[in-house]
């Protein structure tokens, strides 16, 4: 049967039938992509906002109350000047200093925080174990578990109190922690976002802090080193 004039041209023109659905297909989970990792960036921003305000608005309680003991990981001078003037004032029976460095000395330690010497040989424990806040969180669970304590005021920087609590939240389950964030800078009023030095600092801790809550579907292994304990002597490690 003889092909039309008007049959030919129009054939020679249109795509092919299929080419349509095809590009659809590819482009629908393309799509889906793009939006997944804009609803994911739109997230991560959001809740950097909502972590900068939170830690802005943390403040040092002017007076806490009283508890079993007082835990202060190390990291800055600042830190273990609270955690000893709250151990002298009699708001907590005995201190861990957690995280501290091998090579530091219990007397060195002692006088940096210009302690009682006779309050520090009694009521002090140092550990060296704890490498970071995991750490910090292992070692303190064991020194709170071989003492029975059931309170705790846990001394840090305002940026780290919600990562410190996350971890020790983890394993101290059957004793209070009370935070007790020492503050350094103030934040307040959105003041972290004209400090380039504050905004990089709580952008690195939210980071550490949003791998601490998917460490929370990982089960944790339990800690082969055995309970580290502090000196319990004035004069060792002199």
């Amino acid at each position: 049967m003889a092909m039309s004039g008007q049959d030919s041209i129009d054939t020679a023109g249109a795509p092919p039938a299929d080419s349509s659905p095809v590009r659809f297909r590819v482009r629908t989970p393309l799509r889906a992509v793009l939006g997944l990792l804009l609803f994911a960036v739109i997230c991560f921003v959001g809740g950097f906002g909502w972590f900068a305000n939170h830690v802005s608005h943390l403040t040092t309680p002017a007076d806490p109350g009283k508890a079993d003991a007082i835990i202060v990981l190390t990291g800055g001078q600042s830190r273990l000047d609270a955690a000893m003037n709250l151990l002298e004032s009699g708001k907590g029976q005995r201190l861990l200093i957690s995280g501290v460095h091998p090579s530091a000395s219990r007397f060195q330690l002692q006088k940096a925080t210009g302690g009682d010497e006779a309050l520090f040989s009694c009521c002090v424990d140092i550990d060296r174990a704890a490498l970071d806040t995991i750490g910090n969180a292992e070692e303190s669970a064991k020194w709170v578990e071989s003492h029975a304590y059931d309170s705790v005021i846990l001394v840090t920087n305002n940026y780290h109190m919600p990562r410190s609590l996350l971890e020790m939240g983890r394993l101290l389950r059957h004793a209070t922690l009370e935070p007790y964030p020492v503050v350094n800078t103030d934040l307040g009023n959105g003041g972290w976002l004209t400090k380039p030095q504050a905004l990089r600092v709580l952008f690195t801790e939210y980071s550490k802090y949003l791998l601490a809550l998917a460490r929370g579907v990982v089960p944790l292994k339990p800690n082969q080193r055995g309970v580290t304990l502090a000196d319990v002597s004035a004069g060792q490690g002199k």
